[in-house]
């Protein structure tokens, strides 16, 4: 599809987005336990609260769906259909513009994106972009762009020996990545050349009987060697010759009824019928002796379409005389394409003809390649194998020393947050053990992020040495790392905190402020420690709607007051203790020092 060019977007809205853009506007219905629910989301930190069950996790949900994420048809209201709108404010030179063009997206009037998602209660969805229905796979792609979600999913995820080995590499860099995606494209080639060399070592017999077949059909069809498209035209050619005294008369008729026997070879006989040259003369002849110019100007055209019935005339003389009529011709075409005929029943598709004959001729000639079990074959093919081992060791150290280099950096990035999250006496380490003679597509380490989490204990593997709020927090020092590089400007945080609290709470709410100083970030938390820190408090809450028999969820910003409210809601369950409040509000002085 040629790119088509996006209209520039006006200048960003007054306020403090983040340099790589924000999502402006949510709007969600008939999505779990939320009716319709239109949300206004500013820039910096965004924290949803509410009581367990209310239905925060919808908010993820939505967001989720919106770019791209699976769509649940057990999340649909009885109403039969949900959808999600977004609304992003993007700079200009941002590449989603670019992608977003490809599929024939337009900003809209303000110069934001939409992006739309609709889910019946069949499973079935569409997606919407810039105005423009695409398939969600568009928007899935778009979404690397703009979203990134964390989740305790994620956190599980990286429990797992495989994706600590991912973070590794991620960490590395873009060079290390490249790398990584070399050596698993030589590993697959190699593992290709070694087990085709060993079917053909274990298969000899049965390769050999295969090829022989190919072998015979080749021959047979180089015997006949047909040409793209004969068996089209000897079929008009044959119907040609075998026609050909009825052509040669019908020819010789239209000539003689348009020029005349002009040549002698119709008889020459003087009571011939007019023909139509001699029959047009006369009349252009006639009408140009007249005295009248629109006569004279008839006169012409006829002159014109005298002209033409003559070059037809010859026309049909030369045909005649290229007309073959032998019956040795014919029984020659005859025999050729009962050849060809036999070819195309022994080797093509229905229908497909002397091509298909050729595609498979083709085909046989790769697959004789692949077949071919003499010694020489063979020595090749190991040769090939061998040579494709050597790369690969020589791709797998580079990617081992790539993950060796990074490993320590990682380590004390991870953590210098963990520090700061109540663990400053924990130490993280990396792993990195290689087995040369076993690579694997993604290198020759087993990788495992190793904890002490307090001097004198043992390193272990983290998803056994850690408890489950220090797992959490081991986890989120990690995607606050790969955080802070991440060029999305949207972030979610999903319940990241599960597990922690006192000190340690303070302290992620803080890094999420950071964060949130050059991404638009969105948490949903149960610690009111991390809602103080929120630029936007946003609550969910729960209603039974009796007259419509369903649970209705509602989503309102909270200030001033009703925020501390809130606070000490989440501090104590309790709304109106003054002692809640009391916490509450140093909850927020402490935030706005902080």
């Amino acid at each position: 599809m040629a790119r088509r060019e996006a209209r520039t977007p006006p200048a960003a809205p007054a306020g403090r987005p983040p340099r790589n853009g924000a999502l402006t506007e949510l709007h969600i219905h008939g999505l779990g336990a939320i009716d319709d629910v239109t949300l206004d989301l500013d820039p910096g930190l965004t924290v949803v609260t509410g009581e367990t069950g209310a239905g925060k996790t919808m908010v993820v949900t939505g967001l989720s769906l919106l770019f791209g994420g699976r769509a649940d048809p057990g999340r649909v209201r009885a109403a039969g259909r949900a959808g999600v709108e977004g609304r992003l404010a993007l700079p200009a030179d941002s590449p989603v513009w670019a992608r977003a063009a490809d599929a024939g997206a337009e900003p809209d009037e303000d110069g934001t994106l939409i992006l739309a998602r609709t889910v019946n209660a069949e499973g079935r969805s569409r997606a919407h972009l810039g105005g423009r229905s695409v398939p969600v796979g568009v928007v899935s792609e778009l979404a690397e762009d703009l979203l990134a979600l964390h989740g305790q999913t994620d956190q599980l995820r990286l429990t797992r020996p495989a994706e600590q080995r991912r973070a590794l590499d991620r960490y590395a860099g873009a060079a290390q990545l490249e790398l990584v995606e070399r050596h698993r494209q030589a590993h697959a080639r190699w593992r290709q050349l070694a087990e085709d060399l060993e079917r053909r070592r274990t298969q000899t017999r049965e390769l050999a009987q295969t090829a022989e077949v190919l072998r015979r059909g080749l021959e047979e069809i180089a015997a006949v060697a047909p040409e793209p498209d004969e068996d089209t035209q000897l079929d008009a050619l044959a119907a040609r010759l075998g026609d050909a005294d009825a052509l040669r008369a019908a020819a010789d008729e239209a000539r003689l009824a348009l020029v005349g026997d002009t040549t002698g070879d119709l008889g020459g006989a003087d009571d011939l019928p007019q023909d139509a040259v001699t029959a047009l003369g006369a009349g252009q002849r006639a009408l140009a002796a007249a005295g009248d110019p629109q006569l004279r100007a008839l006169a012409d055209r006829l002159a014109d379409v005298g002209a033409v019935v003559a070059d037809i005339g010859v026309e049909l003389a030369g045909y005649v005389a290229d007309l073959d009529a032998d019956p040795a011709r014919l029984a020659e075409v005859m025999d050729r394409r009962a050849a060809i005929t036999t070819l195309v029943r022994g080797y093509a598709d229905a229908g497909s003809g002397v091509a298909g004959v050729l595609a498979w001729a083709l085909d046989a000639e790769e697959r004789l390649g692949r077949l071919d079990v003499s010694d020489e074959a063979l020595e090749r093919l190991q040769a090939e194998r061998d040579a494709a081992r050597e790369e690969l060791r020589a791709l797998s150290a580079q990617v081992t020393a790539g993950r060796t280099a990074a490993a320590d950096g990682f380590a004390a990035d991870v953590g210098r947050e963990l520090a700061g999250l109540a663990m400053a006496a924990a130490r993280v380490s990396f792993a990195v053990e290689t087995d040369p003679e076993h690579p694997g597509p993604e290198g020759a380490d087993e990788v495992a992020l190793l904890l002490a989490a307090h001097p004198g204990a043992p390193a272990r593997p983290v998803h056994k040495g850690a408890s489950g709020g220090e797992l959490s927090r081991v986890m989120l020092a990690i995607e606050v790392v790969f955080a802070g590089a991440d060029p999305v400007p949207v972030m979610v945080f999903d319940e990241v905190d599960a597990g922690v609290g006192g000190q340690a709470a303070g302290e992620i709410g803080r890094r999420l402020a950071r964060l949130a100083r050059e991404h638009q970030v969105v948490v949903v938390t149960h610690l009111a420690q991390v809602a103080a820190f929120a630029d936007t408090h946003l609550v969910v809450d729960k209603s039974a709607d009796t007259a419509a028999g369903v649970t209705a969820t509602d989503i309102r910003a909270v200030r001033g007051e009703d925020r501390v409210r809130e606070l000490a809601r989440m501090l104590s369950g309790l709304t109106d203790s003054d002692t809640g409040q009391a916490h509450a509000r140093e909850l927020l002085q402490m935030a706005r020092s902080g």
